[in-house]
């Protein structure tokens, strides 16, 4: 089996024409085109996003973390506890409040 002849591409064209028609090869070609520039931006835009991932990788891991701090002479060498939050007021307890009445009723009880 050796490369394509010309013979073999004038009959595929030859099948084509018979199969699809002289009107509608144009339109397929037209979006077979169509489809092939989309794959071929998605395909960039995914490449570029894999760099732009990598150089953010880069970035970060050039990221060194601070030095402990060594305490200074007479300074505490562990933190004490911190002492829990007391508010500063005591909330009033709440009075119980009188149910609601409806001015019709009170008025046909006077």
């Amino acid at each position: 089996m050796g490369a394509l002849k010309p013979w073999h591409i004038a009959v595929l064209v030859v099948v084509l024409i018979l199969l699809f028609g002289a009107k509608r090869l144009p339109d397929a070609a037209r979006s077979l085109g169509r489809s092939l520039r989309i794959i071929k931006a998605e395909t960039k835009s995914l490449h570029d996003d894999d760099r732009d991932l990598a150089e953010k990788a880069d970035a970060q891991a050039a990221y060194q973390p601070l030095p402990p701090q060594q305490p200074v002479q007479g300074q505490q060498q562990y933190a004490q506890p911190q002492q829990q939050y007391q508010p500063q007021y005591a909330p009033q307890p709440q009075q119980p409040v009188a149910p609601p009445v409806d001015p019709v009723q009170r008025v046909r009880e006077n």
